[in-house]
């Protein structure tokens, strides 16, 4: 009896250490509808666009959010705004530089103040952030949503296993602070760039 007892009890430890475990995320998504919203609100001129060219990992334990770890990573080139002149202006030298800079990257240095509620946790990350060569520091406000089992039901294989993390957030950078045309064109170009995320990350299992 007391040898099935440390039995169950050993199984259970076991299963709890398992369900633990830390799991990486893709963030380049199999569906490609993975987008990052961006917006400059100029009194002549507002501007808004998306960036769909998203990667990255997130390396996300539900139980222990505050030793996630990662980045993402956005192709500069797949920034995009409805109007075609201003595109060729985005990524050219004098603007984003995409020849020389392909890569826009946030990359997790901590998550603080982590408060969970059912699979959705909220926080504050502090990450290194680069746009245009350009690094610095930032804080972001973010919800992770932690969907267990949930991937094969996105791609429409639910007998496909596997998890997604859904990570939301939004931030403000100054343009000018990353060599972006500083001082210029403040009329018609906000100085002010809002970026907004809702990306799914991916970890299918064998």
């Amino acid at each position: 009896m007391k040898k099935h007892i440390l039995t169950v009890i050993l199984s259970t430890s076991l299963a709890s250490v398992a369900h633990a475990a830390p799991t990486a995320f893709d963030f380049k998504d199999p569906k490609g509808v993975n987008a990052i919203q961006f917006s400059l609100d100029s009194m002549l001129e507002p501007i808004a666009g998306t960036a769909g060219g998203v990667a990255g990992t997130v390396t996300f334990d539900p139980a222990a959010p505050g030793a996630t770890h990662g980045k993402i990573v956005i192709a500069a080139k797949s920034l995009v705004v409805p109007n075609a002149t201003m595109n060729e202006h985005l990524v050219s030298p004098n603007w984003l530089d995409v020849a020389t800079n392909p890569e826009i990257v946030f990359e997790l240095v901590k998550l603080e103040g982590a408060t969970t509620t059912g699979n959705v946790t909220s926080a504050t990350a502090t990450g290194k952030f680069t746009l245009k060569g350009v690094t610095k520091e930032i804080k972001v406000p973010v919800k992770l949503t932690y969907l267990a089992d949930a991937f094969g039901k996105r791609i429409n294989k639910p007998e496909v296993k596997g998890d997604l993390l859904v990570i939301r957030g939004e931030f403000t950078v100054n343009r000018g602070e990353y060599g972006i045309q500083p001082g210029k064109n403040e009329d018609k170009v906000n100085t002010e760039v809002k970026i907004s995320l809702a990306i799914v990350g991916s970890a299918p299992k064998a």
